[in-house]
């Protein structure tokens, strides 16, 4: 397994000018959750063209698609939504449309740029974030939820 590195990951999409939105554990981090996470979710913007910034990412991080071959293109990435990856940073999930939302321009709306790992990125909205993760209502994301909460309680707090 190959160790999580986090600055790689989002180097090669900023890099290759990808549209996209940190979401899953790495949100949740920036927003200030203590819990740690080994891999990247994004939420990606689906048009034409940042469908081949992404796959041009993809192939510069040696991507492969967790448990299936994979032919890595801007049309394979079209046709389908949300992409499970190993690459040389370690693992890269990339979402279209995350559920219970319509995808980018949606979590866009709420988005806020925050500074991880000396990169500026979009990260979803902690109230947002909550949603996914009600959403996907796995014992992980119930009790990250949980932490979620009281960060947000203690952000508030703070007029933050």
């Amino acid at each position: 397994m190959t160790q999580f590195a986090l600055v790689r990951s989002l180097d090669a999409l900023v890099r290759h000018n990808v549209r996209f939105i940190v979401i899953g554990g790495v949100a949740g981090r920036a927003w200030g959750s203590p819990s740690m996470t080994d891999d990247l979710d994004i939420c990606y913007d689906r048009r034409r063209d940042n469908l081949e910034s992404l796959a041009n990412a993809l192939i510069d991080l040696k991507a492969t698609l967790r448990g299936a071959p994979f032919q890595l293109d801007a049309q394979t990435l079209r046709a389908g939504d949300s992409f499970t990856f190993i690459t040389t940073a370690g693992s890269l999930d990339c979402l279209g449309t995350p559920a219970p939302t319509t995808g980018y321009d949606e979590l866009l709306r709420n988005a806020s740029e925050v500074e991880l790992e000396h990169l500026e990125v979009l990260v979803c909205s902690l109230d947002d974030l909550m949603r996914m993760k009600r959403a996907a209502n796995r014992p992980k994301d119930r009790i990250e939820l949980e932490i979620l909460a009281a960060v947000k309680e203690e952000r508030e707090k703070l007029g933050l």
